[in-house]
């Protein structure tokens, strides 16, 4: 028997209920993620971003939450990279945060759009100078012919901005998820998982019970 088969956990530390879930999933959301940051869990802000080219081939990664609200969730790429590609091409996407030591996972479907560029203009200053040149090093993607030509450009750009602001690149920024399906998974025994979605319906969010 493969060793992955023989692995097996079972989940017992909580339960998620329709009179403890909040009936608004952004609050949901928000208070799981709270409890996901005082575990102190590694990077409880990596999710995995799906997206998908218009004939239905999908691919996945990890991205980092910079920011949340009623309005979706905010991340920053290069707009020329194959997910930046994609995302223009075709706007629909799915999100999974996995919080395993609390047992935990939220999924979260929508349409991406970019975030107004005063919003990533902000995000862009206060990010460390280092990661500031490197969004401007990389072309995102692309094929490179070592690590050497790379260092050669940071080189060159550090050199080329001494004693002056870096300026935010126009092919980099952010993009907001805005949610049309969240789902609130809790591992429960004997794999009988409590789940919670939640669905966006003439402005209004309804919540339902699915089967594990």
């Amino acid at each position: 028997m493969d060793h992955a088969a023989r692995l097996r956990k079972e989940y017992t530390r909580a339960g998620l209920t329709e009179s403890d879930a909040d009936t608004d999933p952004i609050a949901q959301f928000q208070r799981w993620f709270g409890e996901a940051l005082a575990a102190d869990l590694h990077e409880p802000n990596a999710m995995i971003l799906a997206t998908a080219t218009p004939d239905g081939r999908p691919s996945a990664r990890v991205v980092l939450l910079k920011g949340f609200d009623e309005r979706g969730f905010v991340f920053y790429t290069n707009y020329e990279g194959r997910k930046g590609g994609e995302l223009e091409a075709n706007p629909y996407c799915a999100l999974v945060f996995y919080w395993g030591e609390l047992e935990r996972q939220v999924r979260v479907e929508g349409h991406a759009r970019r975030v107004p560029e005063k919003e990533s203009d902000e995000y862009f200053r206060n990010r460390p100078r280092g990661s500031q040149l490197g969004a401007r090093v990389s072309e995102q993607s692309r094929p490179v012919g070592g690590r050497e030509a790379l260092e050669e450009k940071l080189r060159w750009l550090e050199a080329e901005y001494e004693g002056r602001e870096v300026p935010r690149p126009q092919f980099w920024g952010g993009y907001r998820v805005e949610p049309d399906s969240i789902e609130f998974w809790q591992g429960r025994e004997n794999r009988l998982h409590d789940r919670l979605r939640y669905r966006l319906s003439d402005g209004e969010w309804g919540r339902e019970r699915l089967q594990p």
